[in-house]
């Protein structure tokens, strides 16, 4: 199954997914809870794994509503907008998180399987 990104469009997304790290870790530097609480939950969006135990449809559209930017940027909007710290920062954690999987390459999910991305097939054997 083709269907990801190869190449320099490829590459592309992984450098905005660097960027996206960058600006937003740098971004927590100055108006995050403290660097304690970026390490603790920096991974929680990848609780949304744990929609896998429901099957591969269940998985991978949990997956992908935990790894698209939509939520995060929601977040951070109703921070800017509310003044509100805690929401935020948890949207520039969950933004860098899925900045930082981009740059690894983990994109989201098809149906076909946990490994089928966007950008690769991770772990799949052809």
């Amino acid at each position: 199954m083709q269907g990801y990104v190869t190449g320099a469009p490829k590459r592309l997304l992984q450098l905005e997914g660097l960027a996206v790290l960058v600006v937003t870790a740098w971004l927590y530097s100055r108006f995050g809870s403290g660097w304690g609480a970026f390490a603790l939950f920096f991974l929680a969006p990848d609780l949304a794994m744990l929609g896998y135990l429901g099957g591969r449809k269940v998985g991978a559209a949990l997956y992908n509503i935990g790894h698209s930017y939509l939520l995060p940027l929601g977040l951070l909007a109703f921070g800017v907008y509310a003044n509100h710290s805690l929401a935020l920062s948890a949207g520039l954690i969950w933004a860098a998180h899925i900045g930082f999987d981009r740059m690894l390459g983990y994109g989201l999910k098809y149906v076909a399987g946990f490994g089928f991305t966007h950008l690769s097939q991770k772990g799949v054997k052809a």
